[in-house]
């Protein structure tokens, strides 16, 4: 992990603006400054998780939290019905650009598969 500030503890703690579209004790929804589909929101853990790869199987219900908020953006943001793509990117290699737990939520056109 870097010793520079993490960007997403600044936008938890709203020392960094974004545009903010559910928050909970657990879990932070914004979109994403860089989308890479027209809906393209960050469903970001509150508390200060590397990455994925830190996760335990006491982070269950952190995980749960994240994907029922990913659900029920999905729905409201009318993505749902055709579907949509959650990442969540581990590392330099697997595209994670901000040490912090976070998944993508992305949707309103097709994905190819494999990605990138």
């Amino acid at each position: 992990m870097s010793t520079a500030p993490c960007l997403f503890c600044g936008i938890v703690a709203k020392d960094v603006p974004a545009t903010r579209l559910y928050e909970d004790d657990e879990v932070l929804a914004i979109r994403d400054i860089a989308p890479r589909a027209p809906t393209h929101i960050l469903l970001i853990s509150r508390r200060h998780i590397t990455s994925a790869l830190e996760l335990t199987d006491a982070d269950g219900p952190l995980l749960g939290r994240m994907f029922a908020v990913a659900a029920d953006l999905a729905r409201s943001e009318g993505i749902a019905d055709d579907g949509f793509r959650l990442v969540s990117n581990v590392g330099r290699w697997g595209g994670q650009s901000v040490d912090h737990l976070h998944i993508h939520l992305m949707g309103g056109r097709a994905f190819e598969w494999p990605p990138g």
